[in-house]
């Protein structure tokens, strides 16, 4: 039994030391920067930066993202559900609905509550 995990023991060493051994590497045949001033500020498009690149974020940027994230993981559970519809029956498109059902109530809440409100 304990064989069986000698792939899997020298795939996880490679997964380690492939990213480790390649910074050594890099660190060492990459040229040395002596870059100095006006070469060191941040550079964007060929136009200078207006001001510091850690600016701060409304909050309704994190909903609207977790929005984004929420939505795309119901696609990838529609996905698989769509595949295997006429096996699953009704009771498939029952628990479907009910799904699809407590997402939009929540859509509908959020919508109500304003934070999809960009303005």
């Amino acid at each position: 039994m304990p064989s069986a995990y000698i792939p899997v023991l020298i795939f996880a060493v490679l997964v380690f030391a492939f990213p480790a051994v390649t910074l050594i590497i890099m660190k060492y045949i990459r040229p040395d920067s002596r870059a100095v001033g006006a070469k060191l500020k941040p550079y964007e498009c060929g136009v200078p930066a207006e001001g510091d690149a850690r600016g701060r974020y409304s909050v309704r940027f994190y909903i609207i993202a977790m929005l984004f994230v929420i939505f795309d993981v119901e696609t990838m559970f529609l996905f698989p559900w769509a595949i295997k519809f006429k096996s699953l029956g009704l009771v498939g498109l029952i628990s479907m609905f009910v799904f699809l059902g407590i997402l939009l109530v929540g859509y509908i809440w959020l919508y109500k509550k304003g934070a999809l409100d960009w303005a």
